[in-house]
This record gives C-alpha cells, structure tokens and sequence, in this order.
C-alpha cells in the first residue's frame, strides 16, 4: 500500500507527525480501513457523481452571474511518471468516464501537444490523464464575487466575529453566539442552522451531541511570479507520484500539495515548503521567479472517507455541509444545492449517502 511506503519519510506526500493524540490515532485507523478496494471504490463513485453534477452547476452559475476568477477551462492533465501510476491512472479513467466526466489517456508525446512547457520533462513521463471537463480558477476571487452577488440579493454577512458556540434547547438549534473583534457578544437566531466551519466545524457539532470524523489535514501551497510565460504551463497539473498540484493563476503560479497530521498547528515546515519550489523548478526549469515564494499552510477538513458530510444533523434544524477535505471548490455548487434540498425538505437529485448521525 502506497500510504505505508510513506510512513517515516519527512518529505513524504503525507506526513503522520509522532506523539499524536488520540483523535489522531482514532482518524487515521479510520482513513486505513476507507482504502480497502471495495470502500475506495464505493467512494470514488459517490464523490464522482457529486463532482460531475457540480461542475455543470458551475457552469450555470457562471452564465448566470458572469463571474471572472482567474478560470481556465483547459481541463486537469494528471501526469504520471512510473508505469504503475499510469495503470491505475486508466483504471481511474474508465471508472469516471462512466459516470459522464471526461477523460482522455494520453501518451507523454501527447501531454507535450497539449502543453509544450512539458517538454523539458516528456522523457520521464510515462503518460498522462486529461480530465478535459474541469477547470481551476482563483477560489479567493469565486468567493469574494459570490459574497458580492449574494449580499445584492439580501444576505448580511457578519464578518470578524468567532463563533462561540451554538445554544440547542428543546431538542432544536435556538440561537447562535458570536464574539466580535472588540470582545463584545451576541445572538443570531434563524429558522435553520448550517455548520460549514471547515476543521472547526467538529467542535460547533459536539453542542448537537454529534461526533463528525472530521481531521485538519494540512497542506501546503507557494504562489510565485511567472518568470518565462514561454516555459509555464498553461493548463492545471497534478502530479500524481508526489500528489503535487499547479495552477495558472494570471501572471502567477500556484504549487500546492502535501497532508501533515499535526493536529491544527499551521507553522510552515522549510523542508515541505522548499519541496514545492524544487518541484516547479525540476519539472518546469526557468517558468519561475523564486527569489520570493509566498508561501502559506492551511487545514483541510477531511474525512476518512474524503466524502462529505452533507445533510440533517440528529437535530431538525440543524444541517452540515463540510468535510470537504482537498476538494471545497470542484464540490462546491453541487453540495450547496444538496444541502438546499435537504433544508427545503426536497429529495436530492443525485445519489448521495446520507449523513447518519454519530455520538
């Protein structure tokens, strides 16, 4: 198993850190039982649908607001550079294809046409995968004009505030507590409550007597200016040896990847920074100026499964939509009209397994 071959290496893709707290032991047991053959594929066919779906709401949405993120719509080409990746990387292929995504195997001559910045690097490639129906965009600049559209259509935002705790009663969710930045508190009430709070959405459900088998995973990501556009890819790479990702972001090159368990430590690690740099530079050698990386670690909200929670919490007017783990923007529009059929009391309109409530 690829995860055990992993385990002891600092520079490994995912990084188990030691003394680890019982939650830690607790989800990783977890995530090792989600990766038997027949969970893993069970999995990836539920999270396919979602993502399939979502997509074309995506696109809806976009010919409804006419948003501008940074969006390339040249699709994922996932690289692959030892034979055993490529074989399951067709296996993956022939699995989606089913299921209505696109995706097209590619030799490393045709990855090379698709994009010729992977010239430099085609004699170690031994294939590729072209998801040619996804796109990648700037997810900072999707949300901010989504806020805008929404606070145009009635919705107020209250920003800088910590949520407290939620306050059930009865059997229901009554109000919501806040701090603001000056320390002052509050209350909201509404008919319905949605905890979508990333990794911090475990601790707001643990006052429904809920335990979501969520953990931070942490990853990493560096942005750099483009330094030779003729040497930078133009299309969204994931590399799938050492699950590294990169998108063009405008005149800019995002790299992100690695999961660290470390509980919700966000320090930056130099050896897992510097790995990302060294990555672009060995596979994209001049595409980037690296005199000064930004670089930056935030926690991913990831289940064992990787399947999100989305659904009716053991309350009635308590819902959750979270646990979205590396995958928040490609599920996005599909899990927010999920969680609206749930709230409004409609069936689904995908197969989605429900979220079935743990104490």
């Amino acid at each position: 198993m690829t995860i055990l071959r992993w385990l002891g290496r600092r520079d490994a893709p995912m990084l188990f850190r030691l003394p680890a707290e019982p939650a830690r032991w607790r989800w990783g047991m977890e995530f090792l039982r989600e990766c038997l053959p027949g969970r893993s594929h069970r999995n990836t066919l539920a999270i396919g649908h979602l993502a399939a779906w979502s997509g074309r709401l995506l696109y809806d949405l976009n010919m409804e607001l006419n948003l501008s993120y940074e969006q390339r719509d040249r699709g994922v080409l996932h690289l692959y550079f030892n034979n055993s990746d490529l074989q399951h990387g067709i296996k993956q292929a022939n699995l989606i294809q089913n299921i209505g995504i696109g995706a097209k195997v590619l030799t490393a001559e045709q990855c090379v046409e698709y994009d010729p910045a992977l010239a430099s690097c085609m004699s170690r490639l031994t294939g590729g995968m072209l998801g040619d129906d996804d796109e990648s965009g700037n997810c900072y600049l999707f949300t901010r004009q989504l806020a805008d559209a929404a606070a145009k259509a009635g919705v107020t935002f209250r920003y800088g505030a910590d949520i407290e705790r939620l306050m059930p009663e009865n059997g229901r969710i009554t109000s919501l507590h806040l701090v603001d930045e000056s320390g002052r508190r509050g209350a909201v009430t509404g008919d319905a409550y949605v905890v979508c709070a990333g990794s911090f959405s475990k601790t707001l459900a643990r006052r429904a007597s809920e335990r979501l088998p969520i953990y931070p995973v942490k990853g990493y990501s560096a942005t750099v200016p483009v330094r030779d556009a003729s040497r930078a890819p133009t299309v969204s790479i994931t590399d799938e040896s050492h699950r590294i990702v990169l998108s063009r972001l405008g005149d800019a090159l995002r790299i992100a990847g690695t999961a660290e368990l470390n509980g919700f430590n966000l320090d930056l690690d130099a050896n897992r920074c510097n790995a990302l740099t060294q990555w672009v530079e060995d596979l994209f050698p001049g595409a980037a100026d690296l005199r000064a990386p930004a670089f930056w670690a935030g926690l991913r909200p990831t289940t064992p499964s990787n399947l999100p929670i989305i659904g009716r919490s053991r309350l009635p007017n308590l819902f959750y939509n979270t646990g979205h783990g590396t995958l928040g923007y490609t599920l996005a529009c599909g899990s927010a009209q999920l969680l609206a059929n749930f709230i409004d009391g409609q069936p689904p309109q995908i197969r989605y397994p429900m979220w079935k409530g743990r104490r």
